[in-house]
């Protein structure tokens, strides 16, 4: 089912919630009064008169207690209607709203307060399926540089994954040599990656099983390229240029070469599984740094221009 299905459902059940009291408070206040057959409707409810009982204490009708109870419904039945704040309020948004022609106003979002309660939320992980553990564990931490934090495993389940990141130690201190004592820290360490194995891929067909999100038919059920959603991972190095020929040194397969494509001065490598990293400038604004001639043998002069990989 969609989002949008799924929302109507759980918004309706205040309000179905209301109506049960209601109906409740019907049944065993005013008594659920059978009478004789003839009487019809009647039979069933005292309906729009109070009445006194046998202890001479007003009773109050149906309709009234009804009408009170959806009076209480009201504010559930607003609140259920109520759209969570990260659905867009674009008057048709979800069937194709009219074109932005590009432009977004984003001032609003600069000029927001940190909310008190997300003050120490980090943005901790993002997790990528891998065929071959091994493999992807080399280059990560061979090519990349990136260190093994802690790994985890679940037979039962028949996954193991493998957190690999940069962790800020003269902020964090060393990776804990216990065991024990890895994953918390690795809980601390923002930006990693998590590098899933399912069992068993490693031995399936072909050099890659997973679809990359980049103009990609792997897996794909009619062998035809999808239109991706999920795009790359970046890193940051004093010297991109530098840093990609030490990629291609060690083997590493270009999607981009620093100075080829329409930006220039960043690169994108892929990893084993076909997954793109993207290598930026560390602590440098847009445009970025050139040399004449990158690692590629591509000269700063040469033709090309910027191509979308998601389709």
């Amino acid at each position: 089912f969609s989002l949008k299905q799924n929302m109507s459902r759980l918004q309706a059940i205040p309000r179905l919630f209301a109506l049960a009291c209601c109906l409740a408070c019907s049944f065993f206040s005013t008594g659920f009064v059978p009478v004789a057959p003839r009487s019809g409707l009647r039979s069933s409810f005292r309906a729009g008169r109070s009445h006194v009982d046998s202890k001479g204490r007003q009773q109050a009708s149906s309709a009234e207690i009804l009408a009170v109870g959806l009076l209480l419904s009201l504010p559930l039945a607003a609140t259920s209607r109520r759209k969570p704040p990260f659905l867009s309020s674009r008057r048709g948004a979800a069937r194709g709203a009219a074109s932005l022609d590009g432009k977004l106003d984003v001032s609003s979002y600069y000029k927001l307060p940190q909310e008190a309660g997300t003050k120490d939320w980090v943005m901790q992980q993002t997790m990528m399926r891998v065929k071959d553990p091994a493999r992807s564990l080399d280059f990560y931490t061979k090519v990349l540089g990136m260190r093994l934090i802690t790994v985890g495993e679940f037979p039962q389940w028949g996954f193991t994954v493998y957190f690999v990141g940069y962790p800020p130690e003269q902020d964090l201190g060393p990776i804990p040599e216990d065991d024990s004592e890895k994953f918390a820290y690795c809980m601390r360490v923002p930006g990693c990656i998590e590098l899933t194995w399912n069992h068993g891929s490693e031995a399936e067909e072909g050099d890659k099983v997973y679809n990359t999100g980049n103009s990609d038919a792997t897996g794909s059920s009619d062998g035809e390229k999808v239109r991706g959603g999920f795009g790359h991972i970046g890193i940051t190095v004093p010297d991109v240029y530098a840093a990609c020929q030490r990629f291609k040194d060690m083997g590493a397969e270009f999607q981009k070469s620093p100075n080829s494509g329409g930006m220039k001065g960043l690169a994108f490598i892929k990893d084993p599984d076909g997954y793109l990293i993207e290598v930026l400038p560390l602590g440098k604004a847009f445009p970025f740094p050139t040399q004449e001639t990158d690692c590629c043998d591509v000269s700063l002069s040469d033709a090309g221009g910027y191509q979308d990989k998601s389709k």
